[in-house]
C-alpha cells in the first residue's frame, strides 16, 4: 500500500474525532453586529467562480465544504466525515447525515455530485476548473456515500477538496450563476442576507448549524479600497477587523493603542508574470533582464517592513513540496542594462503593467521604475479587481503583457499554484513549454511524496531555467483587530467566523 493510502486511511479516523470536538456548540452570543473592512466588495459570492480573497472571505462562511483544515493547517472533515482510497483512482467519502441547507433542505451525496459536476463542466467554465478536472466521476453510492473516480493517481484530492464549497442542486440547477451569485444557499455557519452593490454583503448566524456556531448575530463585509480609510474606520469602532493593512498602518496601530495587529505569513506567493508567449516577451533575454532588474530584497525590507519572506520558487514554506536551496535572480541592475542595451529596438516596446487597488501600489510602482531604470518601458494599467480577473483568464493573444499578483490556491499543494500559472492548459498561464507541462502533469499523478516533491523541485527548476515567471516573495498578510476579537489568522487566509470570539 503506497504511503497516500495509508495516510488516508491511519488519519480518516483521528479527523473524525477532532472535527466532531471542533464541531460543538456555542454557548452564547457576545456580539450582536461584527463589521470586517475588505479592500473591494466581493467579486462573487458563487463559490464555483472567483476565489480572489474578498470573495472567498465572504462565502467561506456561507457554504460548507467537502473537507477543511484546522488552525494549524492539517485537513479535517467537514462535509465528508471520513475517506478510504480503495484503489490509485478512487475514494470513497462517508458524509454528516444532519447537514441541511439554508432553506431547510437535506445535504445529500446528490448535492455532492452535483457540485462536483458543475465545477468540473467546462461549459461552466469555472476558473477554478484546473483544480478539480483531475476528477472524471463522481457518484452517489447512498444518500451518505459518495465514490470519486480520478483521472490517474491524483495525490493532491484532498488538499483540493478542502476548498470544495457543497452548492444545493434544487437550488443551484435552477439558475444561472449569476442568479446564484444573487442569492446564494449554502449550508455553512452564516446564511446570506443582502448584497447592496457597493456599500455591503451582509450575512446572519445560521441557527440550525450543525456544528459550531459564529459568534456574532449578523455579519456585514464592506469594501473599503484605501487602507487608511480601513484603518480609521477601525479605529472610530465602525469596523472591527480589517484586512490588508501595510507595515507603515501596522506600526501606526501599533502605536495607537486603538486597536491590534494580527497578522501571519500566507501560503500566497507574490509573482511577476511575464506574457512569453507574445513579442518582445518571447525572447528569453528580455525576461532574463526583467529578472535582473527586480530588487526583491528591496521591495520586502523597504516597502513591505520585513514582513513578507522572499522566495525563489512558486511555492512558499506553507506548501507541501517547499525545498529549501533554490535560487533564482539576483538583484542586478547593471547586468540588466546590459541585456536590454543589447536587444535594441525589440526592449523599446511598450510593455503594460495590469493591476488592481487590491494590490499594494507601492509594489506596483516600484517594479515598473525598476524596469524603468534598466531601459525598458512600462506602464502601469490600473482597473478594478472584477475587469482584472477577467482580464486574466483569457487567451495569451488578449491577455496582459506584464502581471503582478499574489497567488494562493487554499489548498496548501503545489499542484493548486503551479499547475494553474505554469500549465500552457489554464487560462491564467501566460507560458507554454512541453516539458514543462510533462513534468506539471507527472507530479499532480504522483503518489510517492518523496518523488513528487522531487518533481517539484525539477519543475521550479526548469521554471527559473526558462525564466517562466518570476517569484517574489512569500506574502504576509496583516490583518487591524478590535481588542475584544479573539482570532487566529491562518495561513491559507480563511476568514472563519465561527472560530472566533469576542470579549468584553
Amino acid at each position: 500500500m503506497n504511503t497516500f493510502k495509508k495516510t488516508a486511511r491511519r488519519l480518516a479516523p483521528l479527523m473524525l474525532s477532532v472535527g466532531l470536538a471542533f464541531a460543538a456548540p456555542a454557548t452564547g452570543f457576545a456580539k450582536d453586529l461584527l463589521t470586517v473592512n475588505l479592500v473591494n466588495e466581493p467579486a462573487t459570492l458563487d463559490p464555483h467562480q472567483q476565489w480572489n480573497p474578498d470573495s472567498y472571505y465572504v462565502y467561506r462562511n456561507i457554504f460548507d465544504n467537502m473537507l477543511t483544515r484546522d488552525n494549524a493547517g492539517e485537513i479535517e472533515p467537514q462535509i465528508a466525515t471520513s475517506w478510504e482510497q480503495i484503489s490509485d483512482t478512487e475514494v470513497v467519502f462517508d458524509l454528516r447525515d444532519d447537514v441541511v441547507f439554508h432553506d431547510g433542505e437535506k445535504l445529500t451525496a446528490d448535492d455532492v455530485v452535483y457540485t462536483i459536476e458543475r465545477i468540473t463542466n467546462p461549459d461552466f467554465a469555472s476558473p477554478q476548473l484546473g483544480q478539480f478536472n483531475k476528477i472524471i466521476k463522481a457518484e452517489a453510492l447512498d444518500d451518505t456515500k459518495v465514490k470519486l473516480t480520478t483521472d490517474g493517481p491524483y495525490p493532491a484530492l484532498l488538499a483540493q477538496l478542502v476548498k470544495l464549497s457543497i452548492v444545493p442542486q434544487h437550488v443551484a440547477s435552477t439558475m444561472s450563476s449569476e442568479e446564484f451569485n444573487a442569492a446564494p444557499v449554502g449550508s455553512g455557519p452564516y446564511k446570506f442576507v443582502k448584497w447592496d452593490r457597493g456599500v455591503e454583503v451582509v450575512v446572519e448566524m445560521n441557527d440550525a448549524y450543525w456544528g459550531k456556531k459564529g459568534p456574532f448575530e449578523t455579519v456585514s463585509f464592506k469594501g473599503v479600497p484605501d487602507a487608511s480609510t480601513r484603518m480609521a474606520n477601525l479605529q472610530a469602532g465602525t469596523a472591527d477587523l480589517v484586512v490588508t493593512l501595510n507595515a507603515d498602518l501596522a506600526d501606526q496601530l501599533e502605536a495607537s493603542g486603538r486597536g491590534v495587529v494580527k497578522n501571519v505569513n500566507t501560503e500566497r506567493v507574490a509573482y511577476f508574470a511575464m506574457n512569453s508567449t507574445k513579442a518582445p516577451l518571447d525572447n528569453i533575454e528580455l525576461r532574463r533582464a526583467i529578472g535582473y532588474a527586480i530588487d526583491r530584497e528591496g521591495i520586502v525590507e523597504g516597502l513591505l517592513g520585513g514582513y513578507p519572506k522572499v522566495v525563489d520558487q512558486m511555492l512558499s514554506p506553507a506548501h507541501f513540496g517547499w525545498k529549501e536551496g533554490l535560487t533564482g535572480f539576483t538583484y542586478d541592475p547593471e547586468k540588466a542594462k546590459e541585456i536590454v542595451a543589447g536587444l535594441g529596438d525589440s526592449a523599446k516596446a511598450e510593455l503594460e503593467l495590469a493591476t488592481s487597488p487590491v494590490f499594494d501600489q507601492r509594489v506596483v510602482q516600484a517594479i515598473q521604475q525598476m524596469l524603468t531604470d534598466v531601459g525598458l518601458n512600462a506602464s502601469i494599467e490600473i482597473v478594478d479587481m472584477a475587469t482584472w480577473l477577467k482580464d486574466q483568464q483569457t487567451t495569451n493573444d488578449q491577455a496582459p503583457m506584464l502581471t503582478f499578483s499574489r497567488w494562493s490556491c487554499a489548498c496548501q499543494d503545489p499542484d493548486g499554484i503551479m499547475y494553474p500559472l505554469l500549465h500552457s492548459s489554464s487560462n491564467w498561464s501566460r507560458f507554454s513549454d512541453p516539458v514543462m507541462d510533462e513534468k506539471l502533469d507527472a507530479a499532480r499523478s504522483e503518489l510517492d511524496l518523496e518523488k513528487r516533491a522531487d518533481l517539484y523541485a525539477e519543475i521550479n527548476m526548469l521554471a527559473l531555467e526558462k525564466v517562466a515567471i518570476l517569484p517574489l516573495y512569500q506574502a504576509a498578510i496583516i490583518y487591524g483587530a478590535s481588542e475584544q476579537l479573539e482570532w487566529q489568522p491562518t495561513s491559507n487566509e480563511s476568514m472563519f467566523l465561527n472560530r472566533m470570539a469576542w470579549s468584553e
